[in-house]
């Protein structure tokens, strides 16, 4: 069964103030808006792979926040899953979080928790420097935005993914040749994944990873003031896991996990350890 015909519970679509319509779903207890403390709530910002959305990236760990009593909503960025994919945009940092602040502003969320993976945790350091006033923790598994273009090009898994995403329409086994860069111990990568990526990816617009352009956020670092837990594999072939120390040595109220035997996808890699590693520094951080 691929994504697109998924029985999803409690998705949702938002039109935001620019025309862009995202898809998401809302898991865990409701809220009343006006008077809700938002500060459990947690917005899942997946990665930039071909293919990749909210469900697939995190479908083994929001049910888990859930039933710690938090609210999730886990998101599918402009150009990826269920969400609009425009042909004419510029896929830039910017434009990722003009959408993720309006997307907050749609819900008329408080302070929130932002949870990224790579291009999503570069997104979510973008939404707390531009808009600190919406963010009350970070969570950031190999977080993209603290190396220079080239580095992260030079990547062995980013090369070999750039390579077979320009030779066409990447099917289940193209998917499975760079998904499987991304874990330490490739057996963990299901059917069911390669399966939603293969069909989502097919429908995302070409110029989508040609303008995809991150800047190099570290100098930026100590102006981010909330409490940020950081997770990386020491394995890594998309993100440099010495990026660990970039945020050690600068954000101001950061701790990081680094994990060997881990790869890129440490929520799927060490899916338990993750979780409640997650739930506990919510909990103490309250």
């Amino acid at each position: 069964m691929n994504q697109t015909d998924l029985p999803l519970p409690c998705q949702y679509f938002v039109t935001l103030d620019n025309g862009i319509t995202l898809h998401y779903l809302d898991e865990g207890p409701l809220t009343d808006n006006a008077t809700a403390d938002h500060s459990q709530t947690v917005i899942w910002l997946h990665g930039s792979g071909p293919g990749a959305s909210g469900f697939s990236n995190f479908k083994g760990n929001y049910p888990a926040f859930s039933q710690a009593g938090m609210r999730n909503l886990v998101l599918d960025l402009p150009g990826f899953g269920r969400s609009d994919k425009p042909e004419d945009v510029r896929y830039d940092l910017d434009f990722f979080v003009t959408c993720l602040n309006g997307f907050i502003q749609a819900l008329k969320l408080g302070p929130c928790v932002l949870l990224g993976n790579s291009l999503g945790g570069a997104i979510a350091l973008g939404q707390a420097l531009a808009h600190p006033e919406t963010v009350s923790k970070l969570i950031l598994m190999a977080p993209g935005g603290v190396e220079e273009r080239e580095t992260y090009f030079a990547m062995e898994g980013i090369r070999r993914m750039v390579e077979v995403y320009g030779q066409g329409p990447m099917g289940v086994h193209e998917m499975r040749e760079v998904m499987s860069l991304q874990l330490f111990d490739s057996s963990q990568l299901s059917d069911d994944i390669l399966q939603e990526r293969a069909a989502v990816a097919v429908t995302q617009p070409a110029n989508l990873f040609s303008t995809m352009m991150v800047p190099n956020m570290t100098r930026r670092l100590d102006e981010i003031k909330v409490p940020m837990l950081g997770f990386w594999g020491s394995n890594d072939l998309f993100n440099p896991p010495a990026g660990v120390f970039k945020f050690l040595d600068n954000a101001p109220d950061a701790r990081f996990i680094l994990l060997n035997r881990c790869g890129h996808w440490v929520q799927v890699e060490h899916q338990q350890m993750f979780n409640q590693s997650c739930i506990d520094f919510l909990r103490q951080t309250a």
